[in-house]
């Protein structure tokens, strides 16, 4: 029997189910619930034919062309149905919930598949959720440090030593800089951002602390929810300050072995902060391999934006950390042993 679930239910009780998204393949690829399989009722194109039709001609006539549009489909729906689900059950949801949602799900429970839930509400349900999520009063810590500074790598081990940690920039696909695409996986829609981590916060100990990486709210084209950037701003901030020389050595590691044509496009991104001398400065140092000196050329723009966004800051809330090495174990218990005390 086909059964309506709220998204909290679905969350709660059934995430472990497969789940399906009816919608368009431009809507599924625009953002979706984490893990779910896109089997859309109809394509783009057909999407797009029966909403003209209903604005134009009347309800009857887009309900009409819908049906045929689907009527090919259902045993494929039926079969892609089961593929997915061992147990016999799937979740399926739509943008609200209402006919695209339903309708499917009465299909294939009529041809065989044991269980379906709808999920109340759909798609819009889940993005209402997810962004209330980050209005949570869980306790925020903030790891800051200049570029260079090695902070993803202390924050990873920092969830080593048991810390809850939430790697920003590895959701977002993006270093945060000019050069955070390098190397970097196609970052998804902002939207599916968001979803991307909402995925990864309600798993979170809302009674024990929560690492993030000092970001501007930006991270490369996606943006993060603008409740979670505020509360992040009035968090205390453990700044690691590691000298430039040191620093430079890391970015070196990192993308000596890149493209050397990428990173002189990121470069130029900046040329208007480096201005032209030291623009031309660190072009020549990569062309010559000399990518420590170009490293050091570009860290005189980061470490000038970065403390501009830290004074921003309440001061009472910024805990300065001197370190000199860029060891992320060693880092990650240098910031510990000042939260602990």
């Amino acid at each position: 029997m086909l059964q309506r679930i709220t998204i909290d239910e679905y969350l709660s009780r059934r995430p472990q189910l497969p789940i399906i998204d009816v919608r368009t393949p431009a809507e599924y690829e625009n953002g979706h619930i984490p893990g779910a399989v896109n089997i859309p009722l109809f394509s783009n194109e057909e999407r797009a034919r029966v909403g003209t039709v209903y604005t134009r001609e009347s309800a009857d006539k887009a309900y009409a062309l819908g049906y045929k549009f689907v009527t090919p489909k259902l045993d494929a729906f039926v079969a892609q149905s089961r593929g997915i689900s061992d147990s016999g059950k799937v979740v399926v949801y739509c943008w609200r919930g209402g006919m695209r949602s339903k309708s499917f799900a009465e299909h294939i429970e009529a041809e065989g598949v044991q269980e379906v839930f709808v999920i109340e509400g759909g798609y819009k349900a889940f993005r209402k959720h997810a962004l209330e999520a980050f209005r949570q009063p869980e306790k925020l810590n903030i790891l800051g440090g200049y570029t260079g500074s090695g902070k993803t790598r202390i924050l990873k081990a920092l969830g080593e030593q048991g810390e809850q940690i939430i790697d920003l920039e590895g959701i977002a696909h993006h270093k945060g800089s000019a050069f955070g695409a390098i190397g970097q996986p196609e970052q998804p829609t902002n939207e599916h951002f968001t979803n991307l981590l909402f995925w990864e916060w309600k798993s979170l100990d809302m009674s024990s602390p929560v690492w993030l990486e000092d970001e501007s709210i930006h991270i490369g084209r996606v943006f993060l929810p603008e409740v979670l950037f505020q509360r992040m701003r009035d968090a205390f901030v453990y700044f690691l300050e590691i000298p430039k020389e040191v620093r430079g050595h890391l970015l070196v590691e990192e993308y000596a072995g890149i493209n050397a044509d990428m990173l002189a496009e990121s470069v130029r991104k900046i040329s208007k902060r480096l201005g032209g001398k030291r623009t031309a400065e660190a072009l020549e140092a990569l062309r010559q391999d000399d990518y420590y000196h170009a490293a050091l050329i570009t860290l005189d723009y980061y470490d000038k934006f970065y403390l501009k966004g830290l004074h921003r800051r309440d001061p009472g809330k910024v805990v300065v950390i001197p370190s000199d090495t860029v060891a992320e174990d060693e880092n990650a218990e240098r910031v510990l042993s000042k939260v602990r005390h």
